[in-house]
């Protein structure tokens, strides 16, 4: 039976049905078309560089959408069709990334050049699932959004400034796709990645040399990853079950505690590789489908430590700068 069902699968992926509106319909599941990364409406950028002394950052962003369905015409009859992935020329998903966007960019952008993508993102369900296998296959696609939008960005950037890569989620996922796909030349301008709320497997490093933890405030070329929970018993291995960790605010891969705004205390366990805060309730994000947000923190990860990662993002740009002569 699991045959049958791969199989299945794998027609339902290679049988273009044609839709209406664009993209494509395969059996039945609708393919949002491939954003052009050509085109300056598939992106966000804010230059706030005017010293020219700054990074490049290239962010991903998180999953914003769940399954949606639309109306197509099938063997003669309006039927609906469901999506696995965001569509960037949908008014509606495009805002929901926006929001991400322009929030980050609030904090990444100062003093830097900041370039973010929309992307057609897989859906919250291929990871409701659970199953790597699942989520790794669903999110091909997206992930090959995000590559080349990548290697788009770097025709055009100036090399000999430091880069930064960073992304939350299901752009945290991309980050360390990112960290595969890039050259050697392309890594050695790399000042860090930053992983936010999502895991680096053992698999991964294994993999991919250009992967390496980092282990203080000022290595470059390092992969900066982190989850945040209640207690580790709330650990989401879906997205936390990782072999790397750091945390942001005392920049320390030990288990001495740091104070973040002078009220809450973020301590890492190094046994478990995830942040343990106290004095911080996380309210303000309510359980999602009893999946996310239930004693992990998921949804704080690039708010809750936003000024020093500003702060961080600061101080290896100029790290890599100093290594460089520049």
């Amino acid at each position: 039976m699991v045959k049958v069902c791969r199989l299945v699968l794998m027609l339902s992926f290679a049988l273009p049905l044609g839709g209406v509106g664009g993209g494509r319909l395969y059996a039945s599941t609708f393919i949002p078309p491939e954003p052009d990364y050509n085109d300056t409406t598939m992106w966000t950028v804010v230059d706030s560089d005017a010293r020219g002394k700054g990074a490049d950052v290239f962010y991903v962003v998180s999953t914003w959408e769940e399954d949606w369905s639309r109306w197509t015409i099938m063997d003669g009859e309006w039927k609906r069709v469901t999506s696995h992935y965001a569509d960037v020329c949908n008014p509606t998903h495009r805002e929901h990334m926006a929001t991400e966007i322009r929030k980050v960019a609030a904090y990444m952008s100062p003093g830097n050049r900041f370039y973010a993508p929309y992307y057609r993102h897989t859906t919250i369900e291929a990871f409701m699932t659970k199953n790597e296998d699942s989520i790794r296959q669903r999110a091909r696609l997206a992930m090959d959004d995000v590559c080349k939008a990548f290697d788009h960005f770097l025709r055009h950037r100036d090399k000999t400034r430091p880069l930064i890569i960073a992304g939350f989620s299901q752009g945290g996922m991309a980050v360390v796709e990112l960290l595969k796909h890039m050259s050697d030349r392309t890594y050695r301008q790399l000042a860090a990645a930053y992983v936010l709320g999502y895991k680096v497997m053992p698999e991964d490093t294994l993999q991919c040399k250009r992967i390496r933890a980092a282990k203080g405030e000022t290595d470059t070329g390092v992969t900066i990853c982190y989850n945040t929970v209640k207690d580790v018993r709330y650990i989401q291995p879906v997205v936390g079950a990782t072999c790397m960790a750091i945390n942001p605010v005392n920049w320390r891969t030990d288990a001495t505690p740091a104070t973040l705004h002078d009220s809450i205390t973020v301590t890492l366990s190094p046994e478990h590789r995830v942040l343990v805060v106290t004095g911080y309730s996380g309210a303000e994000y309510p359980p999602y489908k009893e999946f996310l947000n239930v004693g992990d923190i998921h949804s704080c990860e690039p708010w809750l430590y936003s000024e020093c990662l500003q702060q961080n993002i600061r101080e290896r740009a100029r790290a890599w700068r100093r290594g460089r002569g520049r």
